[in-house]
């Protein structure tokens, strides 16, 4: 059960990061960017809180969109 959970939580990883890349590249602006995705976010998993969205959604973003690629994030298997 656990990986099909970190399965899960690892697509809607991938999902939210493309979705703020393309409204990024739309032009859409930063924060409703974030909120966007933090609503896709939720959409899927209904049971969050909006602070553990939020969360979570910054770290994602942070990592593999500002952040430094090489630096390890917890649970990415972006880099091995």
């Amino acid at each position: 059960m656990a990986s099909d959970t970190s399965e899960t939580v690892r697509r809607c990883e991938r999902a939210v990061v493309a979705a703020y890349r393309d409204l990024r590249a739309l032009g859409t602006c930063d924060l409703d960017a974030f909120g966007a995705c933090t609503t896709l976010y939720r959409i899927h998993h209904p049971d969050a809180s909006l602070n553990e969205a939020r969360r979570l959604v910054a770290e994602w973003i942070d990592h593999h969109v500002m952040g430094d690629g090489n630096a390890a994030a917890p649970d990415c298997r972006c880099h091995p």
